[in-house]
Protein backbone atom coordinates (compact mmCIF):
# COMPACT_ATOMS: atom_id res chain seq x y z
CA UNK A 1 0.00 0.00 0.00
CA UNK A 2 2.94 2.31 0.63
CA UNK A 3 4.54 1.59 -2.36
CA UNK A 4 1.23 2.20 -4.22
CA UNK A 5 1.42 5.60 -2.68
CA UNK A 6 4.76 6.77 -3.75
CA UNK A 7 4.15 5.52 -7.33
CA UNK A 8 1.13 7.51 -7.28
CA UNK A 9 3.37 10.55 -6.17
CA UNK A 10 6.30 9.73 -8.62
CA UNK A 11 4.31 9.52 -11.81
CA UNK A 12 2.16 12.71 -11.90
CA UNK A 13 5.72 14.65 -11.14
CA UNK A 14 7.54 12.53 -14.00
CA UNK A 15 4.91 13.46 -16.26
CA UNK A 16 4.60 17.05 -15.58
CA UNK A 17 7.90 17.75 -15.79
CA UNK A 18 8.30 15.65 -19.77
CA UNK A 19 5.02 18.47 -20.27
CA UNK A 20 7.46 21.34 -18.68
CA UNK A 21 10.84 20.70 -20.75
CA UNK A 22 8.73 20.37 -24.55
CA UNK A 23 9.44 23.66 -25.82
CA UNK A 24 6.43 25.90 -27.78
CA UNK A 25 7.21 27.23 -31.26
CA UNK A 26 7.03 30.94 -29.66
CA UNK A 27 9.90 29.69 -27.26
CA UNK A 28 12.05 28.33 -29.90
CA UNK A 29 11.64 31.83 -31.99
CA UNK A 30 12.39 34.39 -28.77
CA UNK A 31 15.46 31.63 -28.28
CA UNK A 32 16.41 31.93 -31.95
CA UNK A 33 16.06 35.81 -32.34
CA UNK A 34 18.26 36.25 -29.95
CA UNK A 35 20.83 35.41 -30.96
CA UNK A 36 20.41 36.98 -34.65
CA UNK A 37 21.83 40.29 -33.68
CA UNK A 38 25.35 39.07 -32.60
CA UNK A 39 25.63 36.98 -35.85
CA UNK A 40 24.84 40.81 -38.18
CA UNK A 41 27.40 42.53 -35.93
CA UNK A 42 29.75 39.01 -36.35
CA UNK A 43 29.08 39.08 -40.04
CA UNK A 44 29.66 42.42 -40.72
CA UNK A 45 33.19 43.07 -39.24
CA UNK A 46 34.08 39.56 -40.83
CA UNK A 47 32.92 40.70 -43.97
CA UNK A 48 33.78 44.10 -43.73
CA UNK A 49 36.19 44.93 -40.99
CA UNK A 50 39.55 43.77 -43.34
CA UNK A 51 38.82 46.43 -45.89
CA UNK A 52 37.24 49.07 -43.91
CA UNK A 53 40.24 49.29 -41.89
CA UNK A 54 43.07 49.19 -44.98
CA UNK A 55 40.71 50.96 -47.29
CA UNK A 56 38.64 54.15 -44.96
CA UNK A 57 41.18 54.15 -41.87
CA UNK A 58 43.96 53.99 -43.98
CA UNK A 59 45.84 51.89 -41.31
CA UNK A 60 48.34 49.44 -43.01
CA UNK A 61 48.01 45.51 -43.49
CA UNK A 62 50.77 44.85 -40.92
CA UNK A 63 48.63 46.78 -38.23
CA UNK A 64 45.34 45.16 -39.49
CA UNK A 65 46.81 41.97 -38.36
CA UNK A 66 47.85 43.02 -35.29
CA UNK A 67 44.11 44.75 -34.79
CA UNK A 68 42.12 41.32 -36.00
CA UNK A 69 44.09 38.76 -34.23
CA UNK A 70 45.25 40.34 -31.26
CA UNK A 71 41.00 41.24 -31.09
CA UNK A 72 40.12 37.84 -31.17
CA UNK A 73 42.38 36.48 -28.96
CA UNK A 74 41.11 38.68 -26.33
CA UNK A 75 37.99 37.08 -27.08
CA UNK A 76 39.12 33.36 -26.33
CA UNK A 77 40.72 34.45 -23.34
CA UNK A 78 36.96 36.24 -22.49
CA UNK A 79 35.74 32.42 -23.05
CA UNK A 80 37.76 31.06 -20.59
CA UNK A 81 37.15 33.82 -18.27
CA UNK A 82 33.90 33.65 -18.25
CA UNK A 83 33.72 30.21 -18.26
CA UNK A 84 34.92 30.51 -14.75
CA UNK A 85 33.21 33.10 -13.50
CA UNK A 86 29.32 31.64 -14.72
CA UNK A 87 30.07 28.28 -13.57
CA UNK A 88 30.68 29.90 -9.90
CA UNK A 89 27.72 32.41 -10.62
CA UNK A 90 24.18 31.44 -8.05
CA UNK A 91 20.75 30.46 -9.64
CA UNK A 92 18.32 33.44 -9.66
CA UNK A 93 14.64 34.11 -10.40
CA UNK A 94 15.63 34.52 -13.91
CA UNK A 95 18.39 31.83 -14.20
CA UNK A 96 21.99 31.17 -13.79
CA UNK A 97 22.54 32.48 -17.39
CA UNK A 98 19.93 35.15 -18.47
CA UNK A 99 21.43 38.39 -16.33
CA UNK A 100 24.92 37.65 -17.21
CA UNK A 101 23.34 38.27 -20.75
CA UNK A 102 21.42 41.56 -19.60
CA UNK A 103 24.31 43.14 -18.49
CA UNK A 104 26.77 42.54 -21.05
CA UNK A 105 24.66 44.01 -24.35
CA UNK A 106 24.50 47.69 -23.57
CA UNK A 107 28.53 47.25 -23.10
CA UNK A 108 28.44 44.94 -26.62
CA UNK A 109 26.34 47.84 -28.39
CA UNK A 110 28.73 51.03 -27.15
CA UNK A 111 31.65 48.72 -28.45
CA UNK A 112 30.61 47.63 -32.03
CA UNK A 113 29.46 51.32 -32.34
CA UNK A 114 32.82 53.08 -31.52
CA UNK A 115 34.55 50.19 -33.71
CA UNK A 116 32.82 51.38 -36.46
CA UNK A 117 33.78 55.63 -35.52
CA UNK A 118 36.41 57.10 -37.34
CA UNK A 119 38.56 59.32 -35.16
CA UNK A 120 39.55 62.54 -36.15
CA UNK A 121 43.14 61.83 -35.37
CA UNK A 122 45.45 59.76 -37.32
CA UNK A 123 48.57 59.18 -35.09
CA UNK A 124 46.16 56.83 -32.42
CA UNK A 125 44.03 54.98 -34.86
CA UNK A 126 45.44 51.86 -34.23
CA UNK A 127 45.37 52.25 -30.57
CA UNK A 128 41.51 52.96 -31.28
CA UNK A 129 40.28 49.89 -32.93
CA UNK A 130 42.58 48.11 -31.76
CA UNK A 131 41.16 48.62 -28.05
CA UNK A 132 37.18 48.89 -29.39
CA UNK A 133 37.91 45.59 -31.61
CA UNK A 134 39.26 43.83 -28.33
CA UNK A 135 36.04 45.07 -26.10
CA UNK A 136 33.50 44.59 -28.79
CA UNK A 137 34.84 40.26 -29.30
CA UNK A 138 35.35 40.16 -25.30
CA UNK A 139 31.73 41.17 -25.16
CA UNK A 140 30.38 39.28 -28.34
CA UNK A 141 31.82 35.95 -27.01
CA UNK A 142 30.67 36.65 -23.49
CA UNK A 143 26.98 36.88 -25.11
CA UNK A 144 27.80 33.84 -27.61
CA UNK A 145 29.36 31.27 -24.71
CA UNK A 146 25.91 32.23 -22.65
CA UNK A 147 23.25 32.45 -25.55
CA UNK A 148 25.00 28.62 -26.85
CA UNK A 149 25.15 27.46 -23.48
CA UNK A 150 21.13 28.21 -23.22
CA UNK A 151 20.20 25.62 -25.48
CA UNK A 152 21.16 22.67 -22.83
CA UNK A 153 18.74 24.75 -20.24
CA UNK A 154 15.96 24.47 -22.73
CA UNK A 155 14.85 21.00 -22.45
CA UNK A 156 16.26 17.60 -21.59
CA UNK A 157 15.20 16.35 -24.94
CA UNK A 158 17.53 15.93 -27.61
CA UNK A 159 15.36 16.45 -30.58
CA UNK A 160 13.61 19.47 -28.94
CA UNK A 161 17.31 20.74 -28.75
CA UNK A 162 18.60 20.02 -31.83
CA UNK A 163 14.91 21.73 -33.23
CA UNK A 164 15.91 24.70 -31.27
CA UNK A 165 18.90 24.79 -32.58
CA UNK A 166 17.74 24.75 -36.11
CA UNK A 167 15.36 27.41 -35.63
CA UNK A 168 18.33 29.55 -34.07
CA UNK A 169 20.73 28.76 -36.99
CA UNK A 170 18.37 29.68 -39.19
CA UNK A 171 17.44 33.04 -37.53
CA UNK A 172 21.43 33.40 -37.25
CA UNK A 173 21.82 33.24 -40.79
CA UNK A 174 19.24 35.37 -41.70
CA UNK A 175 20.86 38.17 -39.19
CA UNK A 176 24.60 37.47 -40.66
CA UNK A 177 22.45 38.14 -43.81
CA UNK A 178 20.89 41.54 -43.09
CA UNK A 179 24.69 42.43 -41.67
CA UNK A 180 25.95 41.25 -44.76
CA UNK A 181 23.35 42.92 -46.92
CA UNK A 182 23.50 46.41 -44.72
CA UNK A 183 26.98 46.46 -44.42
CA UNK A 184 27.48 45.63 -48.41
CA UNK A 185 25.45 48.84 -49.35
CA UNK A 186 28.10 50.92 -47.09
CA UNK A 187 30.86 49.20 -48.81
CA UNK A 188 29.72 50.00 -52.16
CA UNK A 189 28.52 53.36 -51.69
CA UNK A 190 31.59 53.85 -49.69
CA UNK A 191 34.43 52.58 -51.38
CA UNK A 192 34.52 53.57 -55.01
CA UNK A 193 36.55 52.65 -57.64
CA UNK A 194 35.05 53.73 -60.58
CA UNK A 195 37.60 56.42 -61.38
CA UNK A 196 39.93 53.94 -61.55
CA UNK A 197 41.65 54.08 -65.09
CA UNK A 198 44.55 52.30 -66.43
CA UNK A 199 47.39 54.25 -67.55
CA UNK A 200 50.88 53.58 -68.52
CA UNK A 201 52.35 56.35 -68.09
CA UNK A 202 51.19 57.21 -64.50
CA UNK A 203 51.48 55.68 -61.48
CA UNK A 204 53.43 52.64 -61.73
CA UNK A 205 54.25 50.30 -59.30
CA UNK A 206 57.59 48.51 -58.55
CA UNK A 207 55.76 45.33 -60.69
CA UNK A 208 54.48 47.60 -63.49
CA UNK A 209 51.48 47.70 -62.87
CA UNK A 210 49.56 51.28 -63.98
CA UNK A 211 48.05 52.75 -60.83
CA UNK A 212 45.91 56.09 -60.08
CA UNK A 213 45.36 56.70 -56.92
CA UNK A 214 41.71 57.09 -55.50
CA UNK A 215 40.45 60.84 -55.97
CA UNK A 216 38.49 60.67 -52.78
CA UNK A 217 40.70 62.43 -49.90
CA UNK A 218 41.39 60.42 -47.04
CA UNK A 219 38.40 60.86 -44.74
CA UNK A 220 40.47 62.48 -41.64
CA UNK A 221 36.52 63.75 -40.82
CA UNK A 222 34.53 61.71 -38.76
CA UNK A 223 31.66 63.20 -40.72
CA UNK A 224 32.95 62.71 -43.81
CA UNK A 225 30.32 60.35 -46.11
CA UNK A 226 32.56 56.86 -46.02
CA UNK A 227 32.49 57.33 -42.18
CA UNK A 228 29.37 58.21 -41.42
CA UNK A 229 27.44 55.80 -43.20
CA UNK A 230 29.59 52.81 -41.41
CA UNK A 231 28.82 54.79 -38.59
CA UNK A 232 24.82 54.42 -39.51
CA UNK A 233 24.87 50.97 -39.86
CA UNK A 234 26.40 50.28 -36.47
CA UNK A 235 23.09 52.03 -34.59
CA UNK A 236 20.93 49.75 -36.99
CA UNK A 237 22.61 46.57 -35.69
CA UNK A 238 23.44 48.17 -32.30
CA UNK A 239 19.52 49.46 -31.52
CA UNK A 240 18.55 45.11 -33.18
CA UNK A 241 20.95 44.04 -30.51
CA UNK A 242 18.93 45.99 -27.84
CA UNK A 243 15.69 44.51 -28.89
CA UNK A 244 16.75 40.80 -29.66
CA UNK A 245 17.97 40.58 -25.92
CA UNK A 246 14.29 42.39 -24.66
CA UNK A 247 12.93 38.81 -26.50
CA UNK A 248 14.91 36.42 -25.36
CA UNK A 249 14.37 37.87 -22.10
CA UNK A 250 10.38 38.02 -22.52
CA UNK A 251 10.17 35.16 -24.15
CA UNK A 252 12.57 32.41 -23.02
CA UNK A 253 12.49 30.38 -19.77
CA UNK A 254 16.00 29.32 -18.65
CA UNK A 255 15.75 25.75 -16.73
CA UNK A 256 17.68 24.74 -14.25
CA UNK A 257 19.96 21.29 -14.35
CA UNK A 258 17.49 18.34 -14.61
CA UNK A 259 19.69 15.74 -13.99
CA UNK A 260 21.47 16.84 -11.16
CA UNK A 261 20.06 16.58 -7.62
CA UNK A 262 19.80 18.85 -5.16
CA UNK A 263 22.75 17.56 -2.76
CA UNK A 264 25.02 17.87 -6.39
CA UNK A 265 28.05 20.14 -6.11
CA UNK A 266 28.90 22.36 -9.24
CA UNK A 267 32.16 21.06 -10.97
CA UNK A 268 34.99 23.58 -10.00
CA UNK A 269 35.81 25.18 -13.00
CA UNK A 270 39.27 23.92 -13.82
CA UNK A 271 39.08 20.73 -12.54
CA UNK A 272 36.02 20.74 -14.90
CA UNK A 273 38.29 21.90 -18.06
CA UNK A 274 41.03 19.17 -17.91
CA UNK A 275 38.04 16.73 -17.70
CA UNK A 276 36.64 18.39 -20.55
CA UNK A 277 40.20 17.61 -22.03
CA UNK A 278 40.10 14.71 -21.67
CA UNK A 279 37.10 13.73 -22.91
CA UNK A 280 37.52 11.97 -26.59
CA UNK A 281 34.63 13.02 -27.93
CA UNK A 282 34.88 16.49 -27.19
CA UNK A 283 38.67 16.76 -28.24
CA UNK A 284 37.59 15.17 -31.70
CA UNK A 285 34.65 17.28 -31.98
CA UNK A 286 36.89 20.38 -31.28
CA UNK A 287 39.43 20.07 -33.05
CA UNK A 288 37.78 18.71 -36.57
CA UNK A 289 35.61 22.31 -36.08
CA UNK A 290 38.40 24.09 -35.87
CA UNK A 291 39.86 23.83 -38.96
CA UNK A 292 36.42 24.08 -40.53
CA UNK A 293 35.72 27.75 -38.68
CA UNK A 294 39.38 28.80 -39.66
CA UNK A 295 38.66 27.93 -43.19
CA UNK A 296 34.96 29.52 -43.08
CA UNK A 297 36.58 32.29 -41.54
CA UNK A 298 39.39 33.22 -44.26
CA UNK A 299 36.61 32.88 -47.25
CA UNK A 300 34.47 35.63 -45.48
CA UNK A 301 37.28 37.68 -44.64
CA UNK A 302 39.26 37.75 -47.87
CA UNK A 303 36.34 37.57 -50.30
CA UNK A 304 35.48 41.54 -50.62
CA UNK A 305 39.25 42.15 -51.10
CA UNK A 306 39.08 39.07 -53.57
CA UNK A 307 36.37 40.50 -55.44
CA UNK A 308 37.51 43.94 -55.50
CA UNK A 309 41.63 43.57 -56.04
CA UNK A 310 41.72 39.86 -57.85
CA UNK A 311 38.70 39.77 -60.37
CA UNK A 312 37.16 42.10 -62.34
CA UNK A 313 34.36 41.80 -60.01
CA UNK A 314 34.27 44.36 -57.36
CA UNK A 315 31.22 45.91 -58.46
CA UNK A 316 29.23 42.86 -57.48
CA UNK A 317 30.58 42.60 -54.15
CA UNK A 318 27.70 43.26 -51.98
CA UNK A 319 25.73 40.42 -54.18
CA UNK A 320 27.64 37.96 -54.00
CA UNK A 321 27.83 38.10 -50.25
CA UNK A 322 23.84 38.32 -49.97
CA UNK A 323 23.87 34.95 -52.41
CA UNK A 324 26.24 33.23 -50.14
CA UNK A 325 24.32 33.93 -47.11
CA UNK A 326 20.80 33.64 -48.32
CA UNK A 327 21.41 29.96 -49.72
CA UNK A 328 22.93 29.46 -46.45
CA UNK A 329 19.65 30.27 -44.62
CA UNK A 330 17.25 28.94 -47.34
CA UNK A 331 19.40 25.80 -46.67
CA UNK A 332 19.05 25.34 -42.94
CA UNK A 333 15.57 23.00 -43.25
CA UNK A 334 17.87 21.18 -45.60
CA UNK A 335 20.39 20.25 -43.96
CA UNK A 336 18.34 19.48 -40.68
CA UNK A 337 16.70 17.04 -42.79
CA UNK A 338 19.57 15.67 -43.83
CA UNK A 339 20.99 15.37 -40.22
CA UNK A 340 18.19 13.99 -38.88
CA UNK A 341 18.14 11.01 -41.76
CA UNK A 342 21.66 10.53 -42.11
CA UNK A 343 23.62 11.87 -39.02
CA UNK A 344 24.94 14.52 -37.68
CA UNK A 345 28.42 13.48 -39.26
CA UNK A 346 26.90 12.95 -42.66
CA UNK A 347 25.61 16.53 -42.55
CA UNK A 348 28.89 18.01 -41.77
CA UNK A 349 30.24 16.90 -44.66
CA UNK A 350 29.13 19.10 -46.41
CA UNK A 351 31.27 21.57 -45.85
CA UNK A 352 33.59 19.77 -48.50
CA UNK A 353 31.24 21.04 -51.04
CA UNK A 354 33.19 24.65 -50.80
CA UNK A 355 36.68 22.74 -52.22
CA UNK A 356 36.21 22.27 -55.81
CA UNK A 357 33.70 25.72 -56.54
CA UNK A 358 36.41 28.03 -54.35
CA UNK A 359 39.19 26.45 -56.44
CA UNK A 360 37.33 27.05 -59.59
CA UNK A 361 36.96 30.28 -58.30
CA UNK A 362 40.36 31.57 -58.08
CA UNK A 363 41.20 29.76 -61.79
CA UNK A 364 38.19 31.19 -63.50
CA UNK A 365 36.87 34.30 -62.17
CA UNK A 366 33.87 34.14 -64.51
CA UNK A 367 30.59 36.27 -63.33
CA UNK A 368 28.07 33.02 -63.60
CA UNK A 369 30.56 30.84 -62.08
CA UNK A 370 30.95 33.55 -59.18
CA UNK A 371 27.36 33.61 -58.08
CA UNK A 372 27.09 29.72 -58.20
CA UNK A 373 30.22 29.50 -56.02
CA UNK A 374 28.93 31.53 -53.43
CA UNK A 375 24.99 29.71 -53.77
CA UNK A 376 27.06 26.68 -52.57
CA UNK A 377 29.61 28.64 -50.67
CA UNK A 378 26.36 29.27 -48.30
CA UNK A 379 25.01 25.76 -48.28
CA UNK A 380 28.45 24.57 -47.12
CA UNK A 381 28.76 27.50 -44.30
CA UNK A 382 25.11 26.16 -43.30
CA UNK A 383 25.81 22.79 -43.13
CA UNK A 384 29.20 22.81 -40.43
CA UNK A 385 27.27 25.85 -38.26
CA UNK A 386 24.32 23.67 -37.94
CA UNK A 387 25.49 20.61 -37.28
CA UNK A 388 28.77 21.46 -34.86
CA UNK A 389 26.13 23.35 -32.64
CA UNK A 390 23.80 20.59 -32.96
CA UNK A 391 26.90 18.04 -32.21
CA UNK A 392 27.83 19.48 -29.29
CA UNK A 393 25.00 18.74 -27.22
CA UNK A 394 25.39 15.27 -27.64
CA UNK A 395 29.34 15.96 -26.55
CA UNK A 396 27.84 17.64 -23.15
CA UNK A 397 25.07 14.85 -22.77
CA UNK A 398 27.87 12.03 -23.04
CA UNK A 399 29.78 13.81 -20.30
CA UNK A 400 27.32 14.17 -18.32
CA UNK A 401 26.31 10.30 -18.28
CA UNK A 402 29.91 9.86 -17.37
CA UNK A 403 29.64 12.18 -14.24
CA UNK A 404 26.48 12.12 -13.23
CA UNK A 405 26.70 13.46 -9.69
CA UNK A 406 27.98 16.91 -11.11
CA UNK A 407 26.73 19.90 -12.16
CA UNK A 408 27.52 23.20 -14.15
CA UNK A 409 29.75 21.65 -16.41
CA UNK A 410 27.61 22.94 -19.78
CA UNK A 411 29.59 26.29 -19.73
CA UNK A 412 32.90 24.54 -19.62
CA UNK A 413 32.02 22.96 -22.76
CA UNK A 414 30.79 26.16 -24.54
CA UNK A 415 33.60 28.66 -22.97
CA UNK A 416 36.24 26.29 -24.55
CA UNK A 417 34.59 25.18 -27.53
CA UNK A 418 34.48 29.03 -28.55
CA UNK A 419 37.68 29.69 -26.75
CA UNK A 420 39.64 27.30 -29.32
CA UNK A 421 37.20 28.56 -32.28
CA UNK A 422 38.14 32.16 -31.53
CA UNK A 423 42.17 31.36 -31.32
CA UNK A 424 42.43 29.41 -34.23
CA UNK A 425 39.96 31.98 -36.63
CA UNK A 426 42.46 34.70 -35.27
CA UNK A 427 45.50 32.99 -35.79
CA UNK A 428 44.56 32.74 -39.41
CA UNK A 429 43.60 36.20 -40.06
CA UNK A 430 46.70 37.54 -38.30
CA UNK A 431 48.58 35.13 -40.56
CA UNK A 432 46.03 36.35 -43.65
CA UNK A 433 46.61 39.96 -42.99
CA UNK A 434 50.73 39.44 -42.58
CA UNK A 435 50.77 37.58 -46.23
CA UNK A 436 48.74 41.08 -47.72
CA UNK A 437 51.18 43.27 -45.73
CA UNK A 438 54.55 41.24 -46.96
CA UNK A 439 53.11 41.02 -50.42
CA UNK A 440 52.79 44.73 -50.77
CA UNK A 441 49.28 45.88 -50.17
CA UNK A 442 48.35 49.05 -50.74
CA UNK A 443 45.55 51.14 -49.11
CA UNK A 444 43.05 52.82 -51.33
CA UNK A 445 44.87 52.22 -54.44
CA UNK A 446 42.79 51.01 -57.66
CA UNK A 447 44.72 47.90 -58.69
CA UNK A 448 46.96 45.73 -56.43
CA UNK A 449 50.36 43.55 -57.82
CA UNK A 450 50.21 40.41 -59.07
CA UNK A 451 52.06 39.28 -55.59
CA UNK A 452 48.86 40.73 -53.94
CA UNK A 453 46.78 38.57 -56.42
CA UNK A 454 48.36 35.20 -55.99
CA UNK A 455 48.13 35.75 -52.28
CA UNK A 456 44.62 36.53 -52.21
CA UNK A 457 43.72 33.36 -54.53
CA UNK A 458 45.56 31.26 -52.28
CA UNK A 459 43.82 32.63 -49.04
CA UNK A 460 40.42 32.06 -51.30
CA UNK A 461 41.50 28.47 -52.55
CA UNK A 462 44.16 26.84 -51.55
CA UNK A 463 44.21 27.79 -47.77
CA UNK A 464 40.99 26.39 -47.13
CA UNK A 465 40.59 23.67 -49.21
CA UNK A 466 43.35 22.32 -47.12
CA UNK A 467 41.93 23.47 -43.79
CA UNK A 468 38.51 21.33 -44.69
CA UNK A 469 40.92 17.75 -45.52
CA UNK A 470 42.01 18.02 -42.53
CA UNK A 471 39.22 18.81 -40.38
CA UNK A 472 37.15 15.93 -42.21
CA UNK A 473 39.83 13.46 -41.78
CA UNK A 474 39.30 14.24 -38.07
CA UNK A 475 35.75 14.12 -38.36
CA UNK A 476 36.17 10.35 -38.96
CA UNK A 477 37.52 9.43 -35.83
CA UNK A 478 34.45 11.18 -33.46
CA UNK A 479 33.33 8.53 -32.03
CA UNK A 480 29.40 9.33 -31.31
CA UNK A 481 27.16 7.62 -33.60
CA UNK A 482 22.89 7.83 -33.89
CA UNK A 483 23.25 4.39 -31.94
CA UNK A 484 25.09 5.51 -29.23
CA UNK A 485 23.34 8.95 -28.93
CA UNK A 486 19.65 7.43 -28.44
CA UNK A 487 21.43 5.39 -26.13
CA UNK A 488 22.97 8.24 -23.70
CA UNK A 489 19.28 9.51 -24.29
CA UNK A 490 17.60 6.87 -22.48
CA UNK A 491 20.38 6.82 -20.31
CA UNK A 492 19.70 10.13 -19.36
CA UNK A 493 16.31 10.03 -19.15
CA UNK A 494 16.31 6.96 -16.64
CA UNK A 495 19.19 9.18 -14.30
CA UNK A 496 16.59 12.17 -14.29
CA UNK A 497 13.32 10.18 -13.61
CA UNK A 498 15.59 8.00 -10.77
CA UNK A 499 16.73 11.47 -9.59
CA UNK A 500 13.58 12.88 -9.66
CA UNK A 501 12.01 10.13 -7.90
CA UNK A 502 14.78 9.87 -5.02
CA UNK A 503 13.93 13.86 -4.46
CA UNK A 504 9.98 13.26 -4.37
CA UNK A 505 10.49 9.74 -2.17
CA UNK A 506 12.91 12.25 0.11
CA UNK A 507 9.80 15.24 0.33
CA UNK A 508 7.09 12.37 1.22
CA UNK A 509 9.07 11.21 3.87
CA UNK A 510 9.47 15.10 5.35
CA UNK A 511 5.66 15.45 4.56
CA UNK A 512 5.10 11.90 6.70
CA UNK A 513 7.24 12.69 9.24
CA UNK A 514 5.78 16.34 9.92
Amino acid sequence: MRCANRLALVVPRTRRLEEEYRLSVCSKLCYAIGGAPNQMAGSAAAFFLQIYLLDIAHITPFHASLVLFIGKASGAVTDLVAGFFISKSRWTKIGRLMPWMLACTPFTVASYFFLWYLPPFVAGRVAWYLTFYCLFQALTTLFQVLYSALTMFLSTDQKERDSATAYRMTMEVLGTLFGAALQGQIMASAHVFHHCTTNVSANTTSHGISLHEPSFPEPLDPLSHPAKVYMIAAGVIGGVYLLGIVIVFLGVKEKDDPYALTSDRAIPFWKGLRLTMKHGPYVKLTASFLFFSTAVQLEQSNFVLFCTHATDLRNHCQYLVFTILASAAVSIPFWQKILQRFGKKCAACGISWMIPFAVMLVTIPNLILAYFVAFVSGLSIAASLLSSWSMLPDVVDHFRLQNPHGKGHETIFYSSYVFFTKMSTGIGLGISAAGLEFTGYKPGICKQSDDVVLTLKILIGAVPAVLIIVGLFILLFYPITEESRKETKLALEVLRRNHKSTESLDEHREDTSV
